[in-house]
């Protein structure tokens, strides 16, 4: 009977869907207006902001910049695993002044350039410069708007907002592909286990090395990588087969990178169809020094049913970090915490920023993840 009832309950659990994107736990409840002189005011602070975005929405949101700092507002659409959305479904993020000229390019992204209904995200910025058009302090807009839902479904998605400040640096943070990432050594061994966040707030910490986890068809599992300035992230993800081939899927298997401004950097997929397959990404090296988000995902119509995939990610930062003020603005963090450049001790680099996405427990946890850098790098100095 004890035998049984362990069976039926994971079959029950193979047979509930994929968990959902979580949010932060002292999210805080918004609603953008359609218009900006009502906008709500976005505060950079221990929380996230929780709306939702039907198809076709726009909507604003006021935030306050000074004259010094480099900004980020960030949006996560996180769809309910396994939602069918439309071809031209996306979100496009905007800062603006109050006249509407934009502090820099709108960036727009489809769940179909992503490969499926995944969480998306992206974050639109302030980089203080001379002469630019939001170098000034006041109140700007952050625009947020969804594309069209045709062929898909046209309920609102879930929508997570975040603002942080940092120390500026020398021109945008936009970090890219890496050309020469073909034939960099990864690491090699025996994986570790892990398991997989559902988004940013909760996502596991991994570092050099090679790791175990599995994704069931319309899961995705994310994992936070501590990289400092100068230096780049690589990593492969290396999905299992099952036991013989299914029907081939587009876009079945999904690796992406955002930054830990929550900005988008990469997005790799590849084709599926139950045989072993990979895929591999290569960031430029970062201006922006704290946690970087690797995301794993599976999609919905992948594989056989319920039946998870298993997955190897193997990830290796690798470069020379830059010495603090080598950027000539001073050496900050996003993601909470700055990152202690070689040589610095510990307790004089940490600083927490304003994010408004981390709370006191995830601040203690992001500074275990400073110490846990810190050791990499002496154990990469050891002769």
């Amino acid at each position: 009977m004890r035998y049984g009832a362990t069976v039926l309950a994971a079959l029950g659990a193979l047979a509930a869907p994929p968990p959902a994107y979580t949010m932060a736990p002292n999210v805080q409840p918004v609603h953008g207006t359609t218009t900006a002189p009502e906008a709500p005011q976005l505060k950079p602070g221990p929380a996230t902001y929780a709306d939702t975005l039907a198809p076709g929405e726009k909507k604003y949101y006021a935030v306050t910049l000074d004259d010094e700092s480099s900004a980020y507002v960030s949006a996560v659409a996180a769809p309910h695993p396994g939602t069918a959305l439309g071809l031209r479904d996306g979100i496009a993020v905007s800062l603006q002044t109050p006249d509407g000229t934009p502090c820099g390019t709108p960036r727009h992204h489809t769940f179909l350039s992503e490969g499926g209904p995944y969480p998306l995200a992206d974050t639109a910025e302030r980089v203080v410069k001379a002469g630019g058009p939001c170098r000034a302090a006041g109140t700007y807009r952050f625009v947020l708007e969804r594309g069209d839902a045709a062929g898909g479904d046209p309920a609102p998605v879930p929508v997570e907002l975040a603002y942080m400040t940092a120390e500026p640096v020398d021109g945008p943070t936009a970090q890219g592909g890496w050309p020469s990432g073909a034939g960099h050594p990864m690491p090699q061994g025996v994986p570790r286990k892990v398991t997989g966040g559902t988004g940013f707030n909760d996502a596991a910490e991994v570092g050099d090395g090679v790791w175990a986890d599995t994704l069931r068809p319309g899961e995705t599992r994310f994992y936070r990588v501590s990289v400092d300035e100068g230096e780049q992230l690589f990593a492969d993800a290396e999905f299992g087969g099952l036991g013989g081939r299914t029907s081939y899927t587009v876009s079945g298997v999904r690796l992406g990178l955002n930054n830990g401004a929550r900005g988008y950097v990469l997005n790799r997929t590849g084709g599926y169809k139950g045989t072993p397959t990979a895929l591999s990404l290569a960031a430029a090296p970062t201006t922006l020094p704290g946690w970087q988000f690797l995301q794993v995902s599976v999609n919905p119509r992948a594989g056989r049913g319920e039946e998870a995939v298993p997955v190897t990610l193997r990830v290796d930062v690798a470069g020379a970090a830059r010495p603090p003020g080598s950027s000539g603005q001073g050496h900050g963090g996003v993601g909470g915490v700055a990152v202690a450049a070689p040589g610095r001790p510990h307790n004089e680099a940490l600083r927490v920023v304003g994010y408004a996405g981390v709370g006191t427990g995830a601040v203690l946890i992001l500074g275990l993840g400073v110490w846990a850098l810190l050791a990499r790098r002496r154990a990469r100095s050891a002769p």
